[in-house]
């Protein structure tokens, strides 16, 4: 393969230091041992006043917009969110309220999240992938969850969690070798 693949990393986080962010980062570089890509990453925390005083897609600034556009245009998304009170952040999933209805379909998504503790691992399942379900995307099987206990000082540091990630993005890259131009987004 030649051409590379189109990742757009969302991160859901509004703070820095963010565990979410540096979860998004391992993955995408993860991602980037096994397949040729060219990486796109788009933090909430940069956009969040402009997406949240949004209340439709026109009210925009040019900049949101462009970002927007990186979504809907990616090859593979990889969103990571990080988990507040049982679910993702209302920010998050207005920016994703913001996406054309039809923009993702059959998109290739990598889900990830962040919480306090294990008590927050079934967000995957049970937030994530029932909205990317709508988008009618492809949510791949096996998302990574990380909880305080895997980073020290924002950095992983477990070494279960770096082989989540691991296997993450070594389940994804065969989604692209061989019948990667059946995957790849022309618009």
């Amino acid at each position: 393969m030649t051409k590379p693949i189109k990742v757009v990393a969302v991160t859901g986080s509004t703070f820095r230091p963010s565990r979410t962010l540096v979860l998004t980062q391992a993955i995408v570089a993860e991602l980037g041992k096994h397949l040729p890509i060219h990486s796109h990453l788009i933090e909430l925390g940069d956009i969040a006043r402009s997406v949240g005083g949004a209340l439709s897609r026109k009210e925009l600034p040019e900049t949101v917009e462009h970002e927007l556009r990186a979504i809907e245009t990616a090859d593979l998304l990889v969103v990571a969110a990080p988990v507040y009170r049982g679910s993702y952040p209302g920010q998050f999933k207005h920016l994703f309220d913001l996406v054309d209805l039809n923009a993702l379909v059959d998109t290739p998504v990598l889900l990830a999240a962040t919480g306090g503790s294990e008590r927050h691992a079934l967000v995957l399942d049970h937030q994530l992938r029932p909205l990317f379900s709508f988008f009618q995307s492809l949510t791949l099987p096996i998302g990574v969850y990380a909880s305080e206990a895997d980073f020290d000082n924002y950095q992983i540091a477990s070494d279960a969690l770096k082989a989540r990630i691991a296997l993450a993005a070594e389940r994804a890259a065969p989604l692209f070798i061989g019948n990667a131009a059946d995957l790849l987004k022309i618009a």
